[in-house]
């Protein structure tokens, strides 16, 4: 040991992080970049200084173990990501993978435990660099698709995922050629810290939550209506063909579906984001011919996904028929629900109770990693850390208490689920 305590680590950890990443306003990590690189370093680096087995695994996750008496034993995992949204915050996904590095630190400083605990440092989980739902956890298990490291390309450099992990040293054929890299069967449970992205546990004076589900999605990311580009004053209104208020009828009508949901007492959340017109070909004098925009629809139901993915082809075809416009809602990506295990969830709470620590059920409107996990059937949980102004911006202001407090929870779940004398 280097005579640091777990905590301070985190904290110059953090402080480290926040420099080699900076990018005003915020920070950038982008995924399969040198900064990310760079992040994972910086973990085997303190993974190193401490004794713990470090590995990484063909597409690039990095995984931290501390060894156990059985070394075939399913292993306890916990982990996060290390890139993050351009000018986000320094938070977003690091809270885990550190709140996982102080574990380790912990447990190895007491008996030791009766099988693996591994913190994985998980690759290309913000999908706005490359359009794939959890990449790096997905790509682990063989998930994704095999054409995907050719066909999909960086939202920054337009170029293909396979040219960036290979720069990096990495292997795309892995993922060609659908090859798991991790087995379920060999994963006791995995749980995740995370920063909320929401003002839930702000609002509720709570410094730690416990997930209940992570929300599936359905995203489209390339919507266009596409009218006619007239004369501003020389076009009558029943003659125009108006891009704009063709997308405004669909929002309002989106925002009416959304209500009713609510008023059923459904769970939903609802997104119109990116709406806008190309400034090149429109100005004040025309009536706009072209919008293009995004859809992000969540809910921790997916037959409520599925019912509105229906109701939104349609309701776009009715629009497009009455305002002569075409509405192409063009293709979807969809993430399913994941519930989160009880019997952990449960654990969790007892955790944090038996540390005077008060917690909060609440879904999870982002999503993470874990929901890969509990999509493989391996028992996954989540806690959240309180957050000051929401995430995915340089705003975000976890206060390092709270996180002392979650890795506390994180510390005495673990132990009681080894079974081992808890210290530090």
């Amino acid at each position: 040991m280097t005579g640091r305590t777990p905590l301070a680590r985190a904290k110059r950890l953090f402080d480290e992080l926040l420099q080699m990443s900076a990018d005003a306003p915020g920070v950038t990590r982008a995924s399969f970049g040198p900064i990310e690189d760079a992040a994972h370093a910086m973990i085997r680096r303190e993974a190193d200084a401490l004794g713990l087995e470090t590995r990484t695994d063909a597409i690039g996750n990095l995984y931290v173990t501390l060894p156990g008496t059985d070394r075939d034993a399913p292993v306890l995992m916990t982990g996060s990501h290390l890139d993050s949204v351009p000018h986000g915050g320094n938070f977003d996904g690091a809270a885990g993978v550190l709140a996982g590095l102080v574990l380790l630190e912990r447990l190895a400083c007491g008996p030791q435990p009766p099988c693996d605990v591994t913190l994985m440092a998980i690759r290309a989980e913000e999908m706005i660099w490359f359009p794939e739902h959890y990449l790096g956890s997905r790509a682990a298990f063989g998930l994704l698709p095999q054409d995907a490291p050719d066909r999909v390309r960086r939202s920054d450099t337009k170029r293909s995922l396979a040219d960036h992990m290979t720069q990096a040293e990495f292997d795309p054929q892995a993922i060609r050629d659908g090859r798991p890299l991790l087995d379920r069967n060999s994963i006791a449970a995995f749980v995740e810290v995370h920063i909320e992205q929401g003002p839930v546990l702000v609002e509720a004076k709570r410094p730690v939550g416990i997930v209940t589900a992570i929300r599936g999605n359905i995203r489209h990311r390339f919507c266009r209506i596409e009218g006619e580009t007239t004369h501003a004053g020389g076009v009558p209104r029943q003659s125009r063909r108006d891009a704009v208020l063709a997308g405004a009828e669909l929002a309002h009508a989106m925002e009416t579906h959304w209500l009713a949901v609510e008023a059923r007492g459904d769970d939903m959340v609802l997104t119109l984001g990116e709406f806008s017109t190309d400034t090149a070909l429109h100005g004040i004098t025309k009536v706009p011919g072209l919008v293009t925009f995004t859809i992000d629809v969540r809910s921790q139901d997916d037959a409520v996904l599925n019912r509105f993915e229906a109701w939104v082809q349609a309701q776009a075809r009715i629009i497009a028929e009455r305002r002569d416009v075409r509405i192409d809602l063009g293709p979807f990506t969809q993430a399913a629900a994941a519930p989160m295990d009880g019997r952990l969830r449960r654990g969790l709470v007892a955790a944090a109770q038996s540390r005077g620590i008060e917690t909060l059920d609440l879904p999870s409107g982002g999503g993470h990693d874990c929901a890969t996990f509990a999509d493989q059937g391996i028992p996954s949980a989540m806690l959240f850390i309180r957050n000051e102004n929401g995430s995915h911006n340089p705003a975000e202001a976890m206060d390092l208490a709270d996180f002392g407090k979650a890795c506390d929870v994180l510390h005495a779940w673990a132990c009681d689920h080894l079974g081992v004398t808890p210290r530090l």
